[in-house]
């Protein structure tokens, strides 16, 4: 879903990015001539009242915000523009669930989790977006069908730390290279069966410290800029406001509901992300 550029594509001369932005070029809000179309907007406000939702404690709807905003741009443009508001309603997330969290999951998670960004970062240039999200779809898949149809419920079971190390830095590296750190992540945490807060506030600073970390190779290959900056700015307001929305949902909703939603959104997720890949 999100293409990036190697550091030579980065340095190229500006007629030469503006030739390019299917391949990961660097987004321009000004070149891409949306910032006055009603449908633009209409989903950009979509996309980000989900990723606040999102940032409140349901995965569910931010798993949809990319997706939604590709309707009307292309999914590079849509993940490069959508990152910032990522990073401020992280703010209000983490504030959020400031007392709910896992701290040892977060412990072993968050340093896989930089590892894998860091891969990322530098095999930005040879890794083939469409490997990646191939194997994040057929992960996902296994697993939440694994989920589904399984007659009995296991034991919980505890947060390993070589299981957490090598699914923190999937994690990281996909949600890098193609926005679609999810799947690793819950492929880990699901099966410990935590409580509905706790899961969802782990999630949330799990995620927070991973889009505040991908800034620095995301500005470092060419893939913010002051135009993108200002759309962001006006998104960030609905956004903010969403996660206490989503808040409230968390509370209300069922537990038993609260992870149906998440696992057969897992679900989902997978089988369009291996679309995506066979489909390119």
């Amino acid at each position: 879903m999100f293409a990036l550029k190697s550091p030579r594509a980065a340095r190229a001369p500006p007629e030469n990015r503006a030739q390019r932005p299917a391949a990961g070029g660097r987004f321009c809000a000004k070149e891409a001539a949306l910032e006055d179309s009603v449908l633009f907007w209409v989903a950009a406000l979509v996309a980000a009242v989900l990723v606040g939702m999102a940032k409140g404690g349901l995965p569910v709807t931010g798993m949809l915000s990319v997706p939604i905003l590709s309707l009307v741009m292309p999914p590079v443009m849509a993940a490069g523009l959508l990152l910032p508001v990522y990073v401020v309603s992280d703010m209000f997330g983490v504030w959020a669930f400031r007392h709910a969290f896992d701290r040892r999951n977060l412990a072993i998670l968050i340093p896989g989790a930089v590892a894998g960004i860091a891969l990322g970062w530098v095999t930005a240039s040879v890794v083939p977006e469409r490997a990646v999200t191939a194997l994040v779809g057929l992960i996902g898949l296994v697993f939440s069908l694994n989920l589904l149809l399984r007659q009995t419920v296991p034991e919980p079971r505890g947060a390993d730390v070589g299981p957490g190390l090598f699914w923190g830095a999937l994690a990281g590296f996909t949600s890098f290279v193609s926005h679609a750190g999810a799947p690793p992540y819950q492929v880990y945490v699901l099966p410990q069966r935590l409580e509905k807060t706790v899961f969802a506030g782990t999630t949330t600073l799990f995620f927070a410290v991973v889009n505040a970390v991908k800034l620095v190779p995301y500005w470092a290959l060419g893939q913010l800029s002051a135009e993108n900056l200002k759309v962001a700015a006006v998104l960030m307001v609905p956004a903010s406001l969403a996660v206490f929305a989503g808040l409230k949902l968390v509370k209300v909703l069922p537990e038993k509901l609260f992870f149906a939603l998440v696992t057969w959104a897992l679900l989902a997720v997978s089988v369009r992300l291996l679309w995506q890949a066979v489909a390119g």
